[in-house]
């Protein structure tokens, strides 16, 4: 006789105040080339580096802070499977844009996906699909979700031609500018410029290759509001209260206030984000422009079966139509403070959340999804939870 994990969501308190001692979680950051061991040889950086380590102790002092005694921090360099098999790693979160070379954002979930260790994080080709904006873009453009029209070029292909080019053509028509150059994978609006005529494309589109040695997005540029949206599983976690909802969860509808002469968003790394420079999209106001975002975070969250956190960046057009420039597959979970705020936990308050609510809830939310759906890929967790506080509360079906 064996005994099979029957899953049922309205246990949730019981499962986490179960796995609280027990569960061993590491909250994994983006690991230095640069440092000795990390990695064999060095290679480039197409997407710019950074190592997430600040948030990344934010995230793991919010599961401490909500009962988990074992929750370690590591970079995510070479040494990773020697670190999670040293801790009898359980349960990893990802917090990392990955160290070096093409794709990093997959490297990571491949390799837990490799060791067989659950994590919070998109899977390798959802963090690559997202990440990379030209092949996303793509996909919005097969579902009919409005996206900026754009062209992407290959610095080994040589200079932009902008006359006589079918392929710009197809992309712009007779539009004169202004344009949008910038990576498609990147972080943080590095790299990011404006360009006012057609004429200055080849050169500004040179410089970022030479940057990242990598494809280079041209896109239309978009004159209007900008906006950020959050989105996240059907589960979530209010005052320590677990629910659950037939759709993923919307929040933190904002809008980027750009200062005069500033026709896109200043990158995070050169001037940090303040209260003053988001602002929360609130129902009263304007109630039609937060019921849009929100159909835009549930229905690119359910087409693209999005299984982690993203926050959607939205622009709108001349006639107020709105467009989405991209999704970003790792947005900044810092914790607010000192005057500096994140984009994706401004608005928490209007659902009655705390940070420490977003953190557990994002972490229940990958629990449910695993012990409803991959039961048998999580049967070490499953183990954990055969000695409950209470025997009644977690059920097991004997089976032959």
């Amino acid at each position: 006789m064996q005994n099979r994990f029957q899953y049922a969501f309205h246990l949730m308190t019981e499962y986490i105040e179960t796995l609280l001692p027990k569960l061993n979680i590491a909250v994994i950051f983006g690991g230095s080339k640069k440092k000795n061991g990390a990695v064999m040889y060095q290679t480039r950086n197409p997407r710019s580096w950074k190592s997430y380590e600040a948030v990344a102790a934010d995230i793991r002092d919010s599961l401490k802070r909500s009962g988990f005694r074992h929750v370690t921090l590591m970079p995510d360099d070479m040494t990773l499977p020697d670190a999670l098999q040293k801790e009898k790693t359980h349960f990893a979160w990802l917090n990392t844009g990955g160290v070096q070379g093409y794709n990093p954002v997959s490297h990571t979930p491949g390799i837990l996906e490799m060791m067989g260790i659950p994590y919070v994080g998109h899977s390798p080709l959802n963090a690559c699909r997202l990440d990379s904006k030209h092949v996303f873009k793509r996909e919005l453009a097969s579902l009919g979700i409005r996206t900026p029209d754009f062209l992407t070029w290959f610095y080994l292909t040589g200079p932009l031609p902008v006359k006589y080019n079918k392929k710009f053509d197809a992309a712009f028509g007779d539009y004169p500018g202004p344009f949008i150059v910038k990576p498609v994978s990147g972080r943080a609006s590095l790299h990011v410029h404006l360009v006012e005529t057609r004429k200055e494309l080849p050169e500004v589109v040179h410089r970022v290759s030479e940057v990242t040695r990598n494809y280079v997005l041209i896109e239309k540029y978009m004159p209007g509001r900008e906006f950020c949206v959050a989105v996240s599983g059907h589960v979530r976690c209010e005052n320590g209260l677990f629910s659950k909802n037939e759709k993923p969860f919307v929040f933190s509808e904002i809008e980027r206030i750009l200062e005069p002469g500033e026709a896109i968003f200043t990158s995070m790394d050169q001037k940090a984000i303040t209260a003053d420079r988001a602002r929360l999209i609130r129902r009263e106001d304007e109630p039609d422009l937060k019921k849009a975002l929100a159909r835009l975070g549930e229905e690119i969250f359910t087409a693209f079966d999005l299984k982690s956190l993203v926050r959607l960046d939205v622009r709108a057009d001349e006639d107020g139509v709105l467009n989405v420039l991209e999704v970003n597959p790792k947005p900044d979970l810092k914790r607010a403070g000192n005057a500096v705020i994140s984009l994706v936990t401004i608005g928490l308050g209007e659902h009655g959340m705390s940070y420490d609510d977003l953190i557990l809830g994002l972490l229940a939310d990958r629990l449910d999804y695993l012990l409803r759906h991959r039961n048998a890929s999580v049967s070490h967790i499953t183990e954990l939870l055969r000695q409950a506080p209470s025997p009644a509360a977690i059920r097991w079906e004997g089976i032959s």
